[in-house]
Parts: C-alpha cells; structure tokens; sequence
C-alpha cells in the first residue's frame, strides 16, 4: 500500500524578510547554493532597510528636538536684537552639524538594538538560526550600516562642522554690527544683554552713528563709560569693530577712588567683546578649523600657543568619534544577536547593552575633555572603543565554539582571543599559578 501523500499546508508556511519555508505550488525554486545565497541577499537588504530606516527617523526626530530646544534659547535673536526669523533659522541649523557628530552614533544605538529585538520577535532569527545560519547573517547589514555612519561622522567632523561653525561665526559678526547700525533707534537706550547700555543721538544716510553712548558694567570690578561724537561699523578679517572719534572714556572702580576719565580722538572698540572669548583674537577657534588646520596649526598662533589642548582635543576627538558606531555594533552583535525564544524576555540583555554602550560613549567624552589638559589620557580615549570590539569578539568566538565551519572572521577571532589568553596568562593567571606553586 502506497504510502499517503501528506498535503503541503500541514507543514505551515513561513515567510518572513524574503526567506520561505517552502515555494508556492508550481513556483520554480532555485535549489543549491545559487538559491540559498540569493535568499540571503534578500534578507540582508531587507534588515539593513530596517536598520537605517530606524536610524534615519531617530536622527532626524533627536535632531530635531535638540534644534527646536536650541532655537528658543537663541531666540532673543530676534527678540531683542532686531534680527528676523530667517536668520534665527539660519543660525541655529549651522549648529546641527555639531549636534550630529555627538546624536548619530546614539541614534545607531537605539536603531540596532530595535532591528535585532524585532527580528527575534517576528521568530526571525529563530529561522535563521534553525537553517544552520550564523550569526553574521543578520549581522553583516547592520556592519555595514555601522560603517556608513562612521564614514557619515568622519565627513560631518572633519568637513561640515568647521564650514558650519565659520558660518555661524561670520553671522553672528554680522547681528553685532546689524545691532548698532540698523537695530539701535535714536534717542532711546536699548540694552542687547545684561550690563551693556546703548544710546545714539542720531543716524545719517551712511550710517555713521552720532552722539554715540555705550555703558559696559559687565566687569563687577571696572565700568567704563564712553562717549563719542561719531561711531562707524568697520568689518575686517571676519571681526566687526566699532571705531569711535572725538570722545572720552570715564573708568569707574569698586571703593572710592576717583573715576578715570580718558580723551581719545580715535578709539577702536572690538565687537567680540560682547561674546565670551578665548584668547587669540580674530584667529580661528579648534572647533572652526579644518583637519589639516589642527595637525599643522601655525607656530606663530596666539591661540595655538596659549592653549595647545583645545587643538589636541579637537583633533583626537574627530579621529575616535567614527570608531564608536563600529565599536556598538560588535556590541550588540555579540550580546542581542543570537537567537532566542520568543518565551523568553530579552529586556534585561537590550538594557545592559544599552547602558554598556553608552557609558562607553559618555567616558569618551569625558576622556576628551581630560586630554586638554593631560596628553596621557590621549591612549585611553582609543582604548575605549577599541576594547569594546575585542572583548565583543571574544563573546562571539565562545558563542561560536559550538558550531562547526570556520570562516574567516573566525581565524581573525580565534587571533585575538589567543591574544587576549595570552596577555591574562602573561600578567595574571600565570603569576597567580606561580605563587600557588
């Protein structure tokens, strides 16, 4: 007796991200490993979609609530400068570059960490699993994405901010010098900031400021007064100066010394002084330079020579900030990659993860901050990231021990964690087996 032909639907069908269980009836299926890989095509190009989709609408929305935020902080551009709001826009997008370069590889984070949870919900990485699939598989999209945003981070570190950041700096010259020449009414007193006091008498058809009055206590220990018969607006090297002509200067200090009181036929007045300032003058800051700018500053440079760890901070900054998206994905491979049932929670692994990852970040910025003012700590700020992908190797290669094939990336595995052994055997457990004996 012939035995009975079990109908094709009692076994289910199971697609999921382009990876069937079984083919349609009379569909033709590519059988071999021609069919299998291009199966696997299919769901990389599916997860990665996944993956930067996710990414893409996390950057955008952490962006955009950090703009939204950073706008309404600035927004006395408009309010008490005289500026319009194209030009509060203006001003707070150039500042997104530099948000960018800290929110993208968080963004990553919280992306990865989404694409795998939702792979192994849907029982995706089961499947996978099931089929004799390595972890790589689901892994290799996400590498590349990381990739991306590492060479996304090194563009906006090394060429978008410094353009962004000189940008910003020719407009905020450019509201200094609006700020007097086309903001200041005549006869009324009009105060941009706190301690800081303006009053002009008239304006003529060039512009020249007449009867000119400006009040600066911002020094708690030394106001000073000036008046001057004309005041012109004159712009140089990316720097707005105001120069005055036949006036005086009255210098009042704390106590009761006398006021100073100082006749000047032309004195010139830099518009910087209403910023917070570092020393160098009109020199560009470490933030506003380009690469080759930080590696080869100019010997003769006032800021370069008063404060050598801004440049060394900012340039070591760029360097390691494209190695943290590499280091997180390596991370969450070797920690939420794997597969596991649907029965059991993965909650506690995705926040460890979490919290692993961006301790690791938030420690590198730290590390930044620290090489200012110690060289030393130059290393460490490399260790950091550089750790992460070691020691998500070694928990790779023992996730793998049990699985037989060796592949590339398991040779250059296998390499590091004899390294790894190594280096404890040298300096810890075998001076302990030494003292034992």
């Amino acid at each position: 007796m012939p035995a009975a032909e079990i109908p094709t639907r009692c076994y289910g069908s199971r697609r999921s991200a382009g990876i069937d269980a079984g083919p349609a009836a009379g569909a033709p299926r590519p059988a071999g490993p021609e069919g299998n890989g291009e199966r696997m095509r299919i769901f990389s190009k599916y997860v990665f979609r996944q993956a930067a989709g996710s990414f893409l609408l996390i950057l955008i929305s952490l962006t955009g609530v950090v703009w939204i935020a950073l706008a309404l902080r600035q927004f006395n551009v408009v309010s008490s400068q005289g500026q319009d709001t194209w030009m509060l826009i203006k001003m707070t997008s150039l500042a997104v570059p530099n948000l960018m370069a800290i929110i993208a590889p968080f963004s990553f984070l919280i992306a990865a960490l989404h694409t795998l949870n939702r792979l192994n919900t849907d029982s995706e990485l089961i499947v996978l699993s099931a089929s004799g699939s390595k972890v790589w598989t689901a892994a290799r999209p996400l590498l590349f994405l990381a990739i991306s945003v590492s060479i996304f981070l090194a563009f906006v570190s090394h060429l978008a901010q410094p353009w962004s950041m000189r940008q910003l700096r020719e407009y905020l010259v450019q509201v200094r010098s609006d700020l007097l020449t086309q903001v200041i009414q005549p006869g009324r007193f009009t105060s941009p900031e706190d301690g800081l006091m303006f009053h002009i008498r008239d304006r003529d058809a060039d512009g020249e400021l007449l009867g000119l009055i400006m009040h600066d206590t911002r020094d708690k220990a030394q106001s000073q007064s000036y008046l001057a018969e004309h005041g012109t607006i004159v712009k140089q090297d990316g720097t707005a100066y105001l120069v005055m002509t036949t006036g005086h200067i009255i210098r009042r200090t704390e106590g009761d010394s006398p006021p100073q009181i100082v006749a000047f036929d032309k004195y010139v007045v830099d518009l910087d002084r209403f910023e917070p300032q570092t020393t160098g003058g009109g020199e560009w800051k470490p933030r506003e330079r380009y690469f080759h700018e930080l590696v080869y500053p100019d010997p003769k440079s006032k800021m370069y020579l008063n404060q050598p760890g801004q440049f060394r901070a900012e340039l070591h900054e760029r360097l390691t900030n494209p190695l943290y998206p590499i280091a997180f994905v390596f991370l969450i491979i070797a920690f939420v990659g794997q597969a596991q049932s649907t029965r059991t929670s993965r909650m506690e692994s995705l926040v460890i993860t979490f919290v692993v990852a961006a301790t690791c970040r938030l420690s590198g910025l730290a590390v930044i901050n620290a090489i200012v003012r110690h060289p030393a700590m130059v290393p460490v700020a490399y260790a950091l990231p550089i750790s992460m992908i070691v020691v998500s190797l070694i928990a790779l290669r023992r996730a793998e021990t049990q699985r037989p094939g060796r592949g590339v990336v398991s040779k250059a595995v296998d390499s590091l964690a004899g390294l790894w052994a190594m280096l404890l055997q040298r300096f810890g457990y075998g001076a302990a087996e030494r003292a034992a004996t």
